[in-house]
């Protein structure tokens, strides 16, 4: 990550990417503004190892924000991307995480909130990096399933399928939790680190996202075990 962390902001709304700009240079960050897809995907083409975190709106001109998202998530699994959108429903927010996003912000929006979102997944990012970089352990495995955490790659026969950075730490945090129920705020502080600024709805969406890897039959999973009313355990052995 560069001295000035530089956000790439996707969005075609003149005045929503001024007030953007502006507010991230106050904050020390290093902003670029693209008004659609196909500019954002030359940009991050153009710069693949410059970008830190992706700003992404979904409405946008030629090509959806969803289209985009793909796109990035095939060239790059680990540069956090937080969606800023006006669509609220929870099938717009599910698909978005399907997509491969982060984060999951609505307009109007709280602007300390999004700069509070945006420092913790650089955070979380670089300690992430960090503690791979420094860790003894460079994959693990269960029941018919490797994975290696330096490559962000899950296997499993002989399918192998690319994992995201908030992916790839969730599932390390269930690994080192074995056993234990854990609740979704824990999950939360510890995963997100952070509290009510996101919804427990995303640790659901990226349980579901796992379990789609993990398990034979995602709607009866025996590793990522749901707990009622609680959160979920992890069972490494059936």
């Amino acid at each position: 990550m560069t001295e000035r962390p530089k956000i790439l902001i996707v969005e075609d709304e003149e005045a929503i990417a001024h007030g953007l700009l502006f507010n991230f240079e106050a904050e020390g960050y290093d902003p670029v503004v693209v008004g659609d897809g196909p500019g954002a995907l030359s940009y991050l083409a153009e710069h693949p190892h410059d970008v830190d975190l992706v700003l992404l709106d979904l409405m946008l001109p030629g090509m959806s924000g969803y289209e985009i998202c793909r796109e990035i998530r095939d060239r790059d699994q680990e540069i956090p991307i937080l969606v800023l959108s006006a669509r609220t429903m929870s099938e717009d927010r599910a698909h978005a995480f399907d997509c491969g996003t982060d984060q999951y912000m609505t307009k109007p929006f709280a602007l300390p909130e999004l700069l509070s979102r945006v420092r913790n997944l650089l955070k979380r990012r670089r300690l992430l990096k960090q503690a791979f970089t420094s860790s003894e352990r460079d994959d693990y495995e269960f029941d018919d399933i490797h994975i290696n955490f330096r490559t962000f790659e899950l296997s499993r026969g002989e399918e192998t399928h690319p994992l995201t950075t908030m992916e790839l730490q969730l599932l390390r945090y269930f690994i080192e939790h074995e056993g234990a129920v854990l609740s979704r705020a824990k999950i939360l502080r510890d995963v997100w680190d952070q509290g009510a600024e996101v919804s427990t709805r995303t640790v659901d969406n990226f349980v579901m996202r796992l379990r789609k890897y993990i398990e034979d039959d995602p709607a009866a999973p025996r590793h990522l075990i749901s707990v009622r009313g609680t959160g979920y355990r992890f069972i490494a052995e059936r």
